[in-house]
């Protein structure tokens, strides 16, 4: 019985003993709570941007969840299937509509299969301004497709320095500071669009908001030859209009004509180009003593300000240029240019037009009539050009500023080719004595084309416009044996459609048809093979015995099958959103 006391006494003694033991054991099997490790995780985003960065959990117990929140929202919970340790990744979209500047705050928590919580992380984005700021002088510099730019009045790519603008940039210009960008003397700009991803250059305005004249345009300088430079340096070189301080180009040497200023692929330069004074103005792409070794192709120009593509002297050649409403001129040359052009769309808005007359072609040699030498005129050769004038028939309402198809001047000596020019009241002008000569003389060539008008000859001082063909008059150049040129006059209203499709062009491509907000965004601009323009071009002139012309069947910028607009042109920017 005593022995029996002293074993209970015993088993009073040990029991908790044994209890504080047990529960020690259990302790030992709950391991630590879950660790998180961040990496990858942007310090700034944009508005709209679609961000991701990993986490690495480790969890000694096995994980559980994953959890991530953007306040009291959950925008993740990972599932982390009792791993001990693992990475995931957390995909989150900062908000189109998050403040600029604002912090987005994502915090991390883990848990483990004893419901153990992980210390909370934090990862800050902070939201940046989605349009990035260039103004001044620039420096050499890769763009970002994913970003959008703004210039800030002048913007200047100084001698020496080289911009790269890769497929899909777009790049503002803002209103307030007539923002224009300029690429200097030596300066280089690389604009690498695609057809599925032009660069854009455009208004800052809103949608709904663009105007003509937004802002100030293209403009590229270099150092070929131009008939105004007495030297190849500053002092000696004409200063390229609109720009403050003077910005000088040309020289009096051809020794750099085949200078290169950049590549210009895929581009578009939408509502661009100031008249700031008369006869003082940008240009959407304006080009002063360019040089030939400068790519240009797939440009256009659209709602412009001013003229669409002009060319002060230089060298500089082009393919596949568009120029939409354009205000003044469209193709404009000056200053002894002597470059080439191939495939060419021009689109004339009936109400757009400058009271310094627009015109589809206007070619000078100079300023004024001053003679600067056989070897110095302006001889820029066109092939393939198409002009949808501003009238579609004879009785179309238009601003009587819009004048003429062709107006050469000045003692120019530029020659158009295979080319189709419709629409405008008057065909075509010399407005010099001096031209006359020089087309009679043959230094400039007009030949193989196609002349709709409701007038098809004027004359300047000196000229006269009707004659016998081979007389020297307008209409006797135009009409010599040999020439390959054929005139029409636009045809009534209620006769335009049968009158164009003879012809091969679609009636429906004429901006006259339409409102500036419903003018068709991808316009088909192949040519019908029933039509005349299908054959008869001809590339048998010297001036087009050259390795930069494509030789062509059909008149006109397009043939039956491809129209080279589609995919990268942009023929209703009013509405696009950028």
């Amino acid at each position: 019985m005593t022995m029996n006391k002293q074993i209970l006494k015993f088993m009073i003694i040990i029991s908790p003993l044994l209890f504080l033991a047990g529960c020690g054991d259990d302790e030992d099997d709950i391991k630590p709570a879950p660790s998180l490790s961040v990496s990858g995780a942007p310090v700034s985003a944009l508005p709209g941007e679609a961000i991701s960065f990993s986490v690495a959990v480790t969890a000694p117990n096995g994980g559980d969840k994953l959890n991530a929140l953007v306040g009291t929202a959950s925008i993740a919970s990972i599932d982390l299937g009792g791993e001990t340790s693992s990475t995931q990744t957390v995909n989150y979209t900062i908000p189109s509509g998050a403040v600029i500047g604002s912090t987005v705050v994502i915090t991390l928590q883990a848990t483990d299969k004893k419901n153990l919580p992980s210390q909370l992380a934090n990862v800050s984005i902070q939201v940046n301004d989605p349009v990035i700021t260039l103004q001044g002088n620039l420096t050499t510099q890769t763009l970002d497709a994913t970003k959008r730019y703004l210039l800030k009045g002048q913007v200047f790519i100084p001698n020496g320095v080289t911009v790269t603008v890769p497929a899909g940039t777009v790049i503002l210009g803002e209103k307030a500071s007539k923002a224009t960008l300029i690429v200097e003397k030596g300066g280089v700009l690389n604009c690498n669009g695609t057809a599925a991803a032009p660069v854009v250059m455009t208004s800052a305005q809103d949608v709904g908001e663009r105007d003509k004249g937004d802002w100030g345009g293209l403009v590229i300088l270099g150092r070929a030859f131009t008939n105004q430079n007495t030297s190849a340096d500053d002092a000696g070189s004409p200063p390229i209009e609109g720009i403050t301080p003077a910005k000088y180009f040309g020289s009096n040497v051809r020794t750099n004509d085949t200078e290169s200023s950049g590549t210009y692929k895929y581009l578009r330069v939408e509502y661009a180009g100031i008249e700031l004074t008369p006869n003082n103005e940008t240009n959407s792409i304006t080009m002063g003593g360019v040089g030939s070794g400068t790519t240009m192709e797939y440009c256009m120009v659209s709602f412009g300000g001013d003229d669409g593509f002009e060319w002060f002297g230089g060298a500089v050649n082009g393919k596949y240029f568009v120029s939409l409403s354009t205000w003044d001129d469209d193709f404009d040359g000056d200053f002894g240019w002597s470059g080439k052009v191939q495939f060419g769309l021009i689109v004339r808005n009936p109400f757009a037009a400058d009271q310094s007359q627009s015109n589809a072609f206007e070619i000078d040699n100079g300023p004024n009539d001053n003679d600067t030498g056989v070897g110095t005129y302006t001889t820029g050769t066109f092939s393939n050009v198409t002009v949808y004038g501003p009238r579609d028939h004879a009785s179309r309402s238009l601003s009587a500023n819009n004048v003429h198809g062709m107006d050469l001047r000045r003692r120019v000596a530029a020659s158009i080719f295979n080319s189709v020019v419709t629409g405008f009241p008057t065909g075509l002008r010399f407005n010099q004595a001096s031209v006359q000569s020089n087309y009679d003389n043959g230094l400039g060539v007009l030949a193989h084309n196609v002349l709709v008008a409701n007038t098809s000859y004027a004359a300047g001082s000196g000229v006269t416009a009707s004659g016998a063909a081979g007389s020297s008059t307008v209409q006797g150049y135009w009409e010599r044996s040999g020439s390959g040129n054929t005139t029409l006059a636009t045809p009534a209203s209620g006769d335009e459609t049968a009158f164009w499709e003879g012809l091969g062009l679609r009636v429906n491509n004429f901006f006259a048809r339409y409102q500036t907000a419903t003018y068709p965004a991808n316009p088909d601009f192949t040519i019908l093979g029933t039509g005349t323009l299908a054959t008869g071009a001809d590339f048998d002139h010297d001036k087009l015995d050259d390795a930069f012309f494509t030789e062509t069947t059909y008149k006109g910028a397009f043939g039956t099958a491809t129209d080279w607009t589609d995919g990268w042109a942009e023929f209703r920017p009013i509405q696009k959103v950028y």
